[in-house]
């Protein structure tokens, strides 16, 4: 079967950082790109607990560009292994059951939350994450019976969602409820991130908050606020004019366009500049909650500097080495909180998966998925994919995919 495979070496990296900063086609096609279209056996279920799934649609994340771009920190290269069939975000119907599943059949619908910790790895004793119920941030994700992986699409042993098969563990498998589609079920995973990330660090009705970055997760953490019947003002950064109007249909207030954050701040949250004897403004008030969807150098000083005292600044976007000032940090008490992937959460009085809620407002209409899904392809036309995906303001793309139907 035909799979999109991410594989690099040393001097492999060292070659295209230097090159692709002249052409980032470079990364994915040329000589020696990161990602290659290549034929594959069928995965093989690595333990009964396990079951094979046919893909039915997978979406392209931001980091999938960022990986094949060679973005990413290579201070997470321990928990990837080589060559890894790229592609978490994912739905299908099962097509090969172990004989330890139970609760699950051959033909089902599903999505799956990707990541690979410690009960897919085969490990009794699980580790203080996985205990907690944030499995998604596993201290054994380079340990156990599977090679290196963080999540499904960059584990060698599982495949990914770019092919027509991959694995998935029994515990990462959820199924579609009738009525959601394939296409639904693929945007479950940002779906799920983005509403973990509101769920730890919940607004009230009285914060003002400020979403940096309209793309599919900052659009759905939008989403994901007003359908919890959070009435708080949501203000949102986003220079591209075609995803600034859909964060406006997601719900919020107002969409900041020229990047000039920190005076917008003072005339949204009341905040008060003050200018240092060299240097940027330092504001004092501000937004109580802040969702950063992009972490760079520049939106992550931003974000300190519009931040309140006492204010949490929820880092999303997975950014690089950054270099910041750390004064707001300490001159207004602030909580600079990661955000990652999915886990458990209290719910209504029950612990309840991120997955199984967002499932549900999926379901119940509160949340809108479909229409973010803008671009569909082939898996033969991955190059056009991440071209797009390159130029989403110009394309006007929200959510590509790629279709196995």
């Amino acid at each position: 079967m035909k799979a999109l495979q991410f594989s690099v070496t040393v001097p492999q990296f060292l070659a295209l950082k230097a090159l692709g900063s002249i052409d980032k086609k470079l990364f994915y096609q040329g000589a020696f790109p990161t990602v290659r279209l290549v034929e594959v056996a069928e995965p093989q279920l690595p333990s009964p607990d396990w079951v094979k799934v046919k893909t039915a649609m997978c979406g392209m994340c931001g980091s999938d560009v960022n990986l094949i771009l060679l973005k990413d920190s290579p201070t997470a290269s321990p928990f990837t292994s080589f060559p890894c069939t790229l592609g978490h975000e994912v739905s299908g119907e099962i097509a090969e059951v172990g004989k330890n599943v139970s609760g699950l059949k051959t033909g089902d619908r599903i999505t799956i939350a990707p990541y690979l910790s410690c009960s897919m790895r085969n490990i009794e004793k699980l580790c203080s994450s996985c205990r907690a119920g944030r499995p998604a941030n596993c201290e054994n994700f380079a340990e156990g019976s599977i090679s290196p992986g963080m999540f499904t699409g960059i584990c060698h042993d599982t495949g990914g969602g770019f092919a027509r098969y991959f694995v998935a563990h029994k515990d990462q498998v959820f199924k579609l409820p009738e009525g959601v589609s394939y296409q639904e079920g693929a945007m479950m995973e940002p779906l799920g991130v983005s509403l973990q990330a509101v769920l730890d660090t919940l607004p009230d009705k009285d914060d003002r908050v400020l979403v940096i970055g309209a793309g599919v997760i900052g659009n759905l953490i939008i989403q994901s606020i007003r359908a919890l019947g959070i009435g708080c003002y949501i203000a949102v950064v986003e220079p591209s004019p075609f995803h600034a109007q859909w964060a406006k249909k997601a719900g919020a207030d107002e969409v900041i366009t020229d990047g000039d954050i920190l005076n917008h701040t003072v005339s949204i949250a009341g905040a008060t500049a003050y200018k240092p004897m060299i240097g940027r403004q330092i504001l004092m008030g501000g937004f109580s909650k802040i969702f950063d969807a992009v972490a760079s150098r520049a939106t992550l000083d931003d974000s300190m500097r519009a931040l309140a005292t006492g204010g949490t600044l929820s880092v999303v976007g997975i950014g690089k080495e950054v270099k910041l000032d750390l004064t707001p940090l300490w001159l207004k008490l602030q909580t600079i909180k990661g955000a990652y992937s999915t886990g458990f959460v209290n719910w209504k009085g029950k612990q309840k998966h991120a997955f199984e809620i967002a499932l549900e407002l999926v379901k119940q209409k509160k949340i809108q998925l479909a229409p973010l899904a803008t671009h569909t392809f082939d898996l033969d036309d991955y190059k056009k994919m991440i071209e797009v995906n390159l130029h989403k303001g110009k394309h006007h793309a929200m959510k590509t995919m790629a279709s196995f139907s």
